[in-house]
């Protein structure tokens, strides 16, 4: 029998794939360099399940994966996990004894943006290198002979044989990010882990610039009393000022109050796109 396949943004040790080993049991599991392959893999059948970063509590939505979703592949979105992020110094300790050796620091752009007070305090003389992945940036520096360092994660550090230079150099505590499952067949998704909640997200256009056009869409939640967890805007790509809002509903798709929403706002001239009902999983 064929092993469901999970992808990934990798290599090992990124924080995706700390959240698919967390709630993907023996599957067969397949790291990607970056979000747009790994989408496209789940998108043509090379794999059957796809998990993607998507918000991070510091640094906000993951502009990439959002934008790709909406105007490059549209895959259903049949899981979120959510992951407590701690971003550590890793370093090669046959080469690094003390932080003025180091030359610069790598890391993905969320994680840097995420660490930027620790960098600011006590890396100022690092120059920053920007890699697709905290995984990439930890595999560069093992193989590295260079006085550099990376952001990551304990899995990191223990894959690439690298020491933790400083732990838990983020700026804020409460540190977590949200990742999508997405897959095309969504009975070949097993989470391990227990469901915390169900979420609806919805992709809304509006008919054309009008003014009070936010707040109907918003009414038509309200008086249903459906409790939205997110709501952002983003570019349609089509000219300044036109814009797109995705909304999270902290509930699954029912027979009642959301498909009246959907009717409701169409009736108004909204494109309505359900991008996914789905189960929450939070890993502690």
């Amino acid at each position: 029998m064929k092993l469901t396949s999970v992808g990934y943004l990798g290599p090992k040790g990124t924080f995706t794939k700390l959240a698919v080993d967390a709630t993907f049991n023996g599957e067969h599991k397949e790291g990607f360099k970056t979000i747009p392959e790994c989408i496209d893999a789940v998108d043509k059948g090379e794999i059957d399940i796809g998990v993607v970063p998507l918000e991070n509590a510091i640094e906000g939505t993951v502009q990439l994966t959002v934008d790709y979703l909406i105007h490059q592949v549209r895959i259903p979105v049949v899981g979120e996990i959510v992951v407590p992020i701690q971003q550590h110094l890793l370093v090669r300790s046959d080469i690094i004894q003390d932080a003025l050796e180091i030359k610069e620091v790598h890391s993905h752009s969320h994680a840097i943006a995420q660490c930027h007070q620790y960098l600011h305090q006590n890396l100022k003389h690092a120059k920053i290198a920007f890699t697709s992945s905290t995984g990439r940036a930890a595999e560069i520096v093992s193989s590295s002979d260079q006085p550099i360092a990376a952001i990551g994660n304990r899995s990191a550090a223990s894959e690439y044989g690298l020491e933790i230079f400083k732990e838990n150099i983020h700026d804020y505590p409460n540190n977590h990010t949200r990742f999508l499952v997405l897959s095309h067949q969504p009975e070949k998704v097993k989470i391990k882990a227990e469901a915390k909640g169900d979420k609806t997200t919805l992709l809304i256009t509006l008919p054309s610039d009008q003014a009070g056009a936010l707040h109907q869409i918003l009414s038509a939640f309200a008086w249903r009393k459906l409790n939205l967890s997110k709501i952002e805007s983003r570019p349609t790509k089509t000219g300044l000022g036109n814009y797109f809002f995705i909304i999270d509903v902290n509930q699954a798709y029912d027979d009642v109050l959301l498909p009246g929403v959907k009717a409701e706002l169409e009736a108004l001239g909204c494109q309505v796109t359900i991008l996914g009902s789905y189960s929450v999983y939070d890993i502690l």
